[in-house]
């Protein structure tokens, strides 16, 4: 018997929660008439050195502030929903006989395939899979395609019993870009087989790039660049206070023709400014890697939008700057609107909104 469902389960009515490095936020929806209302939405700071490179390592002051962000919430949950960092999971789609009964599927599956793929031993992994459907491949053979997910066991440990010092089960325990999916599942839906959407998730001390087909992620890897080293870059060169805040980075635009460092007017006035830009090069230049690896191994698909999510996909102007770097047109998420919910501006105004996209999707997976 498996301690949880991992990552295609279904759940108990409660709670959604994602921890990131610099916060845990914890909501609740409930179904109505036409769609979802949003009961409560939480966000704690999460301070430094207790969640580092994707991993918890303070559990118990994370569970603190797991309990911290429940209590202030008022909600009365034992069973959660949550979500671990894609740069230490392993998602691939691999394709296996149709004759297969499902007993057999499973066992080929999570035994035989998923070693094929993991770059550790199987025995250190979580692993599980969802059947998406039926195909012919070129010799005739009936194949079903699989979604094969694995994290490592001590990544999936260290959430469990980081939940249970808070109180609480884990009952559905997936990637964090599979609740970012069902969050903007209808914007995918506009897009064909034929082509792909880019989901940037520009978070804390990462970006994760995912590139969707079908609404089912085929490619991803997480960059270390991210809202904190755009920030750190800032401060140093205007000889401020590295802060883990992020208000000053809020209240830029980024400007979205290019600036030729140390030639222009512009970066005179404001080395600040170039500081910044060059980190968001070098993110451009990952992302424009990114997108010609997966479609130099794709026959006959085409980019079709970037989207921008995270708590860096609503900087301002940020979705001009990446439409004229990779003239590709880019899009910023907005999962409120995108699920038509009521909610505080003044908390949550619209620069910020994209970073509510994975947990906003954990809480749909509850109702």
């Amino acid at each position: 018997m498996k301690r949880f469902h991992y990552s295609f389960g279904k759940s108990h009515k409660g709670v959604g929660i994602e921890l990131a490095p610099h916060r845990v936020n914890v909501v609740q929806l409930r179904k109505q008439r036409q769609g979802l209302k949003l009961d409560n939405l939480t966000t704690v700071p999460v301070p430094e050195g207790v969640f580092v490179n994707g991993k918890i390592i303070d559990p118990p002051t994370m569970a603190q502030l797991i309990q911290q962000a429940i209590a202030e919430s008022k909600i009365k949950a034992s069973h959660v929903a949550t979500a671990v960092p894609g740069r230490d999971s392993i998602v691939r789609l691999i394709s296996v006989p149709a004759e297969l009964d499902d007993r057999e599927l499973r066992e080929m599956v999570l035994n035989h395939e998923a070693g094929l793929y993991l770059p550790y031993p199987r025995e250190e992994a979580d692993v599980d899979y969802q059947k998406l459907g039926y195909f012919v491949d070129e010799d005739g053979i009936e194949k079903v395609q699989i979604l094969l997910v694995a994290t490592r066991k001590e990544i999936t440990d260290t959430y469990i019993n980081t939940f249970e010092q808070a109180g609480l089960q884990i009952d559905v325990l997936e990637i964090n870009i599979f609740a970012l999916i069902r969050t903007i599942r209808e914007q995918l839906r506009q897009y064909g087989p034929q082509e792909a959407a880019v989901l940037v998730n520009l978070e804390f001390d990462s970006t994760e790039i995912a590139i969707i087909v079908n609404g089912v992620p085929q490619f991803s890897r997480t960059v270390p660049l991210g809202m904190y080293q755009m920030q750190t870059a800032l401060c140093r060169a205007m000889s401020l206070p590295v802060s883990r805040e992020m208000e000053l980075l809020y209240g830029m635009s980024i400007p979205a023709t290019p600036m030729d460092a140390g030639k222009t007017g512009v970066t005179e006035i404001n080395p600040g400014m170039a500081a910044m830009m060059r980190v968001l090069g070098e993110l451009t230049d990952e992302l424009r890697r990114s997108i010609d690896f997966y479609l130099n191994q794709s026959e006959n698909l085409e980019v079709a939008q970037i989207m921008l999510a995270g708590s860096g996909g609503g900087l301002g102007q940020l979705d001009e700057f990446f439409t004229q770097r990779l003239s590709l047109p880019t899009s910023q998420i907005d999962p409120v609107v995108a699920l038509s919910l009521q909610i505080d501006e003044e908390k949550y105004p619209p620069v910020t909104r994209p970073g509510l996209g994975i947990v906003l999707g954990l809480g749909m997976r509850e109702v």
